[in-house]
């Protein structure tokens, strides 16, 4: 039967979870771009936003999360037929439309994610088609995997509220759709800062606050699961913001806002595929380790490898979600504080599960995704003409600019 505080909490947590695309993330984006292009950024959060909805009710809910195949659902559920106002989602005591709605907000985000390493010189129609399609390539089949039933999931991984499923998908594909743009002008060498850091913070507190939905609404309970997995997700974030700027401090004398809000989200994407399996410790562990890896992460995609990824998005999202992935198996133990292994599962059999999940999803995802850009360059093309970009894309693009009283229409 429907309980009611478990779906009121859904409902709550479904709110959260959108609440983190729009306008967390379409924020936290703005911030960091030229002002010329922050109109631009917030279009595309809306348009994903609004596409993937309406893919998500036409097909891709129904290929995630319907039929017995190991690999994809089936179209059982397209357009969501048969879907009974009062029926109960299999296996909660929520109803089924509580729960599409919840899984929609999480196909939402991801492929916005993917936003950052595009940002400033992508075309709109490039954006539109490659979204659309990487919804039903990439993030439903892998969905499915781990959530929907699928091989993965028969395997026994562990990815409590997306660390494969959102945040390694996102982050590969983000890493390949920068490769395949190039690099803005000026990078890296003369590239401006980020136009508005206030608007960053305000951007990451957002997301702060919504990933409560993103991971305590995982347990799909209002219940003792949902609590921990609240209080893992917020300590993570607070140590990998601390060790962030600790790093910065350390490196330049000075704690930036930007860079302690990056660890924060770096720690909120690193803890979100443990947060249903460790305790306290776990989320201290995984809050050092996020900051520190994906610091290091940064420095060698921008600098060493000179990856226009431009807001970080492999680094942080990719490399976070990977990293808490893979420390789930370890610190998931009862001596750590975690839920413990199944029966005949080891710390190291869950590991090399573990491994194999992200293993495959990175090979799919960075496959599929070069597939996915090459067809979205012969349809409508990828970049942006050189003056356009220099001009910025709310102009040019959008008709709008963000500043039109303090930067004329025209802010640099």
């Amino acid at each position: 039967m429907i309980n009611g505080a478990d779906t009121a909490w859904m409902l709550t947590s479904t709110v959260l979870v959108l609440f983190m695309t729009l306008p967390g993330l379409a924020l936290f984006y703005a911030g960091l771009v030229r002002a010329k292009n922050v109109l631009s950024v917030l279009m595309h959060c809306i348009a994903i936003t609004a596409l993937v909805s309406v893919l998500w009710y036409a097909g891709a809910y129904s290929l995630a999360f319907s039929g017995s195949g190991p690999l994809v659902g089936d179209l059982s559920q397209a357009f969501l037929i048969g879907l009974e106002r009062n029926a109960v989602h299999p296996g909660t005591t929520i109803p089924d439309t509580v729960y599409i709605m919840y899984q929609m907000t999480f196909a939402i985000i991801t492929p916005a994610l993917i936003i950052g390493a595009y940002v400033e010189r992508i075309k709109f129609s490039a954006v539109l088609l490659f979204s659309g399609l990487w919804i039903f390539v990439v993030y439903a089949p892998v969905a499915h995997w781990v959530w929907g039933g699928g091989w993965l999931a028969v395997m026994g991984v562990k990815d409590f509220a997306g660390g494969i499923v959102v945040h390694t998908t996102a982050g590969i594909s983000a890493l390949v759709v920068a490769v395949a743009l190039g690099k803005r002008d000026g990078f890296p060498q003369h590239l401006q800062p980020p136009h508005a850091p206030w608007i960053v913070m305000v951007g990451a507190a957002m997301l702060w606050v919504g990933w409560f939905g993103f991971n305590a609404g995982s347990a799909l309970t209002a219940g003792g699961d949902a609590g921990m997995a609240m209080l893992v997700t917020h300590m993570a974030a607070a140590v990998a913001s601390l060790t962030w700027m600790g790093i910065e401090w350390a490196r330049y004398g000075k704690p930036s806002l930007v860079g302690t809000v990056t660890g924060t989200i770096a720690g909120l994407a690193t803890i979100t595929p443990a947060s249903g399996y460790v305790g306290p410790f776990g989320a201290l562990v995984i809050g050092i380790a996020s900051a520190a890896i994906c610091y290091g992460a940064v420095q060698l995609v921008k600098l060493r490898f000179k990856i226009d990824d431009a807001l970080d998005v492999f680094a942080v999202h990719g490399v976070g979600g990977m990293t808490g992935t893979l420390l789930t198996a370890p610190l998931m133990a009862v001596e750590l504080g975690g839920v413990g292994y199944g029966d005949g599962v080891t710390m190291t059999s869950q590991f090399v599960v573990q491994v194999i999940g992200v293993a495959v999803t990175l090979v799919w995802s960075g496959v599929a995704s070069v597939i996915l850009v090459k067809i979205t360059q012969s349809l409508v093309g990828l970049r942006v003409r050189h003056d356009v970009e220099t001009q910025g894309l709310d102009l040019t693009t959008h008709g709008e600019a963000g500043y039109n009283l303090a930067f004329g229409g025209t802010g640099q």
